[in-house]
């Protein structure tokens, strides 16, 4: 929504909004750019000599109900026939009112019940103005329509407007969003609130049930594997990183610690009841938890291979979350097996080496 913020004329509002259309469409993230706004539309204005109306007796309302009337409509009631409801308007015939010359034809009735001509009451002039008048958060507005070109996504169109925003439009001029584009501006950012948190409620949930501050840290520093393999295969498949996939990107939180929490809470136990080594434990945590790791990790894949090859309507929002939540979980898979005793095996030694220290 372009919004002339200083109150000017409809013309200053156009202008402005021709030298920003013209600039939004040199730039190549949009396919397409209009607006429904136009300043200089043919109009007839009509001005009522109200001192000759007072003259002659005549209600300035009663002029400008016959002049709704026949040079537009006035709805006047319903009535019920043959089983529908239809509506009863007063309206002149379309070539009755075609020309300016054709208010001459109307009248209106004085207080002595005389009926007076029109043309005698009102002087028509032939002038342009806008077809409308849009406000939006009280200003004058005008709306755009930007159609983001193939290959860019909304977020990257509603970054170019922003940028053209600045360069074109003077100070009087300011911008809003509406619609959907609103809706996404508003929720921009949220995602990584929504991570941040996801990792925080992970991280306390390890930390009460194996009474350590430290131990989370060898299940989470797991998890950036997992969104390396999502963000890897969005990529080679020309997918953005959309709702869905941000949606993945969560899922794959707990997907990636759930592995992690299997080789660390053996190799947490190998340590505390068996008193192995540090070391040994991470390697007997890998040996013992191979198996389930690798059972859990694909059926999961091979459950959600029908979303990978999705098709008809909505199949590009389950490509998405498939290639999000398979391919992450496949490199988390294969690579955790081989961080997560080593990260394990640094945070314990350093835990060791702290409580030996004190």
């Amino acid at each position: 929504m372009l919004q002339d913020r200083s109150g000017g004329t409809p013309e200053f509002l156009s202008d402005n909004l021709t030298k920003f259309i013209n600039a939004v469409q040199k730039r190549p993230e949009f396919s397409s750019v209009n607006t429904l706004y136009k300043a200089h539309v043919p109009q007839i204005f009509a001005e009522i000599d109200r001192e000759k109306a007072f003259k002659l007796g005549i209600d300035l309302k009663s002029v400008y109900q016959v002049m709704q009337a026949f040079m537009g409509g006035v709805y006047v009631n319903d009535f019920n026939q043959f089983g529908r409801q239809w509506k009863v308007f007063v309206q002149a015939e379309p070539g009755a009112r075609n020309k300016i010359d054709d208010i001459g034809t109307f009248f209106v009735r004085n207080k002595e019940g005389q009926m007076i001509p029109l043309a005698t009451l009102i002087k028509v002039d032939e002038t342009t103005g806008p077809e409308f008048l849009f406000r939006f958060n009280l200003f004058r507005s005008a709306e755009i329509f930007a159609n983001p070109a193939p290959g860019y996504s909304t977020g990257q169109a509603i970054a170019a407007l922003e940028e053209v925003a600045k360069e074109v439009l003077p100070k009087e001029m300011g911008y809003d969003w509406g619609g959907i584009t609103y809706q996404e501006k508003k929720a921009s950012g949220g995602v990584v609130f929504i991570f941040a948190l996801s990792i925080l409620f992970v991280f306390l949930i390890l930390a009460a049930q194996y009474e350590s501050w430290s131990l989370p840290f060898s299940v989470l520093l797991g998890t950036p594997i997992a969104v390396f393999g999502a963000l890897l295969g969005l990529y080679f498949r020309s997918m953005p990183n959309d709702i869905f996939s941000q949606i993945g990107l969560v899922m794959l939180i707990g997907l990636a610690a759930k592995n992690a929490i299997l080789i660390v809470a053996h190799a947490k136990d190998a340590v505390d009841k068996e008193g192995m080594s540090v070391s040994d434990a991470a390697i007997s945590g890998v040996d013992r938890r191979l198996r389930p790791i690798l059972m859990t990790a694909f059926a999961f894949i091979l459950g959600c291979l029908p979303l990978w090859f999705a098709d008809g309507s909505g199949a590009m929002s389950r490509k998405s979350l498939g290639t999000t939540v398979i391919m992450g979980m496949t490199i988390a898979t294969l690579l955790e097996i081989l961080v997560v005793p080593a990260l394990f095996n640094l945070i314990e030694r350093k835990k060791q080496k702290n409580l030996g220290a004190k």
